[in-house]
């Protein structure tokens, strides 16, 4: 990140200096009347750590790098591809000059970063009343708990990332974001039963679209690896079922808190492997009568 927004700072220097016309032309189809920014912006690049604070922020039609949600890995963390990944290939290549077994290390680590970063397509089932997973990985837990945003009774299913599940979260059904939350905390092993109370963490608050407007809580919480999380989303934004609004880097936890009414059928249970957006983890049966 650090890289990147240094980087940044000369990027816009550049720009500003040789193509006068572009930034222009940015500043023209720009959205917001405010800069949620620390530092300049001139295009949609330089709001990608901040978009969930508000700000200025361009449609689809006007960016001209939507090119890269089409790739096959995931937007935020094409950065890390290229200077991770990419710094591990080149050591692979120079020691295999020099003797090729010392290239293998190097070479594996580089192809885990370019498997981490992969944004698989995923198509959610269309049934209505189903919840599924915000995430890929293992089902660790699944309690009973009192939750006041949901209003009382909940259920949270705890989804536990290794490094080598995709990392990207996906919203569990259509809803629109109420709120963010985020919280500084220790870097546990995500696996340890403390570390949904102590880690460092982002709480995204959903309400349903559909009545009954049900609230529910996605939470993203790091690792002892992980040390980032991504949240693109800000309060207000709408989100279709299976649709990424984030992602952790590196092996963590996931957490889905839904409230306890009639009709809710948990459909998942410890131990299983669920895959987000496509993976059901329950169901709210009165969604389904006509």
């Amino acid at each position: 990140m650090r890289l990147e927004l240094a980087w940044g700072y000369v990027r816009r220097t550049l720009l500003k200096t040789l193509r006068p016309g572009y930034v222009e032309r940015m500043r023209q189809c720009r959205r917001g009347n405010s800069n949620g920014c620390p530092h300049e912006v001139l295009d949609p690049r330089d709001v990608k750590f901040y978009r969930n604070q508000g700000g200025y922020h361009w449609t689809a039609e006007d960016d001209p790098f939507r090119w890269r949600d089409r790739l096959p890995f995931v937007r935020v963390g094409l950065a890390e591809l290229l200077i991770l990944g990419g710094g591990f290939f080149l050591l692979a290549a120079i020691l295999g000059l020099v003797w090729w077994p010392l290239a293998v290390v190097p070479a594996a680590i580089g192809l885990e970063v370019v498997w981490f970063f992969r944004n698989p397509r995923r198509v959610p089932p269309a049934e209505p009343g189903l919840i599924i997973a915000p995430a890929d990985g293992r089902v660790i837990a699944i309690e009973e708990i009192e939750e006041d945003f949901v209003g009382g009774p909940a259920v949270r299913i705890d989804i536990f990332l290794s490094v080598f599940n995709v990392h990207v979260n996906r919203a569990p059904c259509e809803s629109q974001v109420l709120a963010l939350g985020y919280r500084r905390g220790r870097f546990l092993n995500a696996m340890r039963p403390e570390a949904n109370r102590e880690n460092e963490r982002m709480e995204v608050r959903l309400e349903q679209t559909a009545a009954p407007h049900r609230t529910l809580i996605v939470r993203q919480i790091v690792g002892a690896i992980a040390r980032r999380i991504v949240c693109w989303v800000s309060p207000g934004e709408t989100l279709k079922r299976g649709e990424a609004f984030g992602m952790i880097k590196l092996g963590s936890r996931t957490e889905l808190v839904l409230p306890r009414t009639p009709g809710l059928e948990i459909r998942t249970r410890v131990g299983e492997r669920v895959r987000a957006g496509l993976t059901v983890m329950a169901r709210y049966a009165e969604d389904q009568k006509e």
